[in-house]
């Protein structure tokens, strides 16, 4: 994910019941980046790249020296109230921007009654100022993100499990206590705080040879904290600094193209973490819980275009020297002067030292470094067939390492019911598991084609995909356990050969000037190519259909999809049912003067009141879909 071409960096990727560290209700527009242009983005973006576009730092100056925005709504399936306000004003050759959204919902309703802890609230703030000319500006904003959100599913219950080998035990016995020891009726929610200063520039012919240049730099100070009742267990916080610089050359050999190179540094805590409310025993000694996992990612990037009479050809590529390291952590102990005694017999005055340099080196020695260098590339061409008509294929061989959670996992992840080994650390679970690797490398070749056609009273775009992913990373099922009376899986993260294949696409039909009927689907089948099993948390298949209307100051839309069922699932999941989706909008927009309009909308979702489940959710059994619900909202714009 991408904000205006920077990486958003926060902690959803290590946990489902993270939020992305942005608020889509300050967001311009939401761009796919998709084939060889997702390339210089890494590995991570092989099926491609979300880009939200905003205004946090202005790019040019507003008409009139003034413009912005405020926009107002109400929920009733969670009594959602939101409002949000915008305001950009030019003094000279500066452009100064300030925005803000608040939003607040209550627990969301599901058929039969509301969704427990599936509450929310934040406060989403932004300043920012650009100096701005002719060929191009330069920029700086301060963003500040707090809210609260529930946890609907979550239970604390199985904090108690531990393994022993391949055997997960869940259950309280000798040195394997409930770290919670109390009820699971409470309220388990998140504190997010999220910091993020951008400085931005784009400039146009900054040298001879070079058509633009782009900067963009970031500093995230990332946080939240998990509480469940009285309970804060975990802490997480992730500090990145990052630079991109891309230069835009002028054509040379017929080809245009950008280059450029990235640099980022950032340090994740909170893995591994579930009981920071116990408070240290008294006569025992140990390193701190807490982990710093410290990464370091150096790339550089290529991407050309050239056309070729009607077909238009590209190629990107990028490597990354990525490096992680594991900080060690601090020593304590709570001796008292009885057992400090003791010690000084055993080990010698010098104790301390003595056991802080037997734990550090079982430490070092149970989380190795990790280094890897993947290198992504693509090719495509687009053959622009005339009346509208063309076709495109692209291939692509790319490599990405895996993240923190797939290498250094070890211990329960109570927001997905499991507790999880990882990479890193396979061995050290039981030597019957698969050597222990840092240096695993997921590489995967794929070839996507898409037909489309623009214009006329029919348009259409379908496209069809094929991956074969060799040594791609998945959690693997090694036994579940119930005692808790809450299923808890013990999942091993491994490697295995994979394929993936799908289609998705829509048919568009113009009935008249103020109708358009859709119709899009898509659909996904992914299998393990050496053993007989699926790939977990897959998307079942979706079909749909879509009825715009426009009439001057009015329009309205209705779109009803059926989500299939998902049988096709691994060996630990269960099947989900299929739902039927009904959502419709209808606005109005008057023009009050020549640059002030206002509009008026309703907004229905979930109208068939449908029972649904996300397969894809690591919760879906306890985390059900939203019910009925209308939002009634107006936007003023000037």
């Amino acid at each position: 994910i991408l904000s205006d071409g920077a990486n958003v960096f926060d902690a959803a990727s290590v946990s489902p019941d993270h939020a992305i560290g942005t608020d889509p209700m300050l967001l311009d527009a939401i761009e796919i980046i998709r084939g060889p242009a997702a390339v210089i983005y890494g590995g991570n973006a092989m099926n491609g790249a979300v880009n939200l576009i905003d205004s946090r730092v202005p790019k040019k100056l507003p008409d009139n020296g003034l413009a912005g925005g405020v926009e107002v709504r109400m929920g009733s399936g969670d009594q959602e109230k939101t409002g949000v306000g915008r305001v950009t004003a030019g003094v000279g050759q500066v452009a100064l921007h300030a925005e803000v959204a608040r939003h607040r919902a209550e627990d969301y309703d599901i058929p039969g009654g509301r969704l427990q802890d599936s509450f929310s609230e934040g406060t989403t703030s932004s300043f920012g100022a650009s100096w701005i000319t002719q060929k191009g500006y330069i920029g700086v904003a301060h963003t500040l993100q707090e809210s609260e959100y529930g946890l609907p599913g979550h239970s604390h219950l199985n904090g108690v499990c531990h393994t022993h080998g391949i055997d997960l035990h869940c259950a309280a016995h000798g040195a394997y206590e409930d770290p919670f020891g109390s009820s699971d009726d409470h309220t388990a929610w998140i504190k997010l705080r999220n910091e993020r200063t951008d400085l931005r520039a784009d400039y146009d012919d900054p040298l001879p040879g070079l058509e633009h240049v782009r900067l963009r730099v970031s500093h995230t100070d990332y946080a939240h904290d998990e509480i469940d009742g009285p309970a804060l267990f975990n802490h997480y916080s992730n500090d990145v600094d990052d630079v991109r610089l891309e230069f835009t050359h002028t054509p040379l050999l017929g080809f245009t193209g950008t280059f450029g190179l990235q640099y980022t540094d950032g340090t994740f805590s909170g893995l591994n973490v579930n009981k920071l409310h116990v408070p240290f025993p008294a006569n025992a000694y140990g390193l701190d819980d807490v982990r710093y996992h410290s990464t370091r990612n150096y790339g550089v990037f290529l991407s050309e275009a050239r056309a070729f009479g009607p077909v238009d050809f590209s190629f990107a590529m990028r490597k990354d020297w990525r490096e992680i390291s594991v900080a060690t952590p601090a020593f304590r102990h709570s001796l008292s002067p009885e057992y400090k005694e003791l010690f000084t017999e055993w080990y010698g005055p010098d104790w301390e030292n003595v056991l802080e340099d037997e734990l550090i080196t079982t430490f070092l020695q149970r989380n190795p470094g990790s280094k890897a260098n993947p290198f992504s590339a693509s090719i495509g061409a687009n053959w622009n067939m005339g009346d509208g008509y063309s076709t495109s294929l692209s291939v692509g061989r790319t490599q990405r390492a895996p993240s923190v959670r797939e290498l250094y996992a070890y211990g329960n992840n109570l927001a997905t019911n499991s507790y999880e080994v990882g990479l890193a650390s396979s061995r050290r679970a039981s030597p019957t598991f698969p050597e222990s690797r840092t240096d695993l490398l997921e590489t995967t070749r794929s070839a996507d084609l898409t037909l489309r056609k623009v214009g006329g009273v029919v348009e259409f775009e379908v496209g069809v995909f094929h991956q074969d992913i060799k040594d791609y990373v998945f959690a693997r099922l090694i036994e579940t356990d119930s005692e808790t009376g809450v299923p808890h899986n013990y999942l091993l993260y491994t490697a295995a050969d994979a394929r993936f294949s799908g289609l998705d696409g829509q048919v568009s039909v113009r009935l008249n000037e103020a109708n358009t009927l859709t119709l899009f689907g898509d659909y996904v089948r992914a299998t393990l190519k050496s053993e007989d099993d699926n790939v977990p948390r897959i998307p079942p298949g979706r079909l749909g259909v879509r009825h715009q209307w426009t009439d001057g100051s009015f329009s309205a839309d209705a779109e009803y999809y059926h989500t299939f069922s998902q049988d096709r699932i691994a060996s630990y999941e269960t099947s989900t049912a299929g739902y039927d989706m009904l959502n419709a909008t209808i606005s109005y927009r008057l023009r009050l003067t020549a640059r002030q309009s206002a509009e008026f909308y309703l907004r229905g979702y979930n109208l068939l009141n449908e029972t649904a489940y996300v397969h894809t959710s690591f919760v879906k059994d306890q985390s059900p879909l939203r019910g009925r619900s209308m939002t009634l909202g107006v936007r003023y714009l000037f």
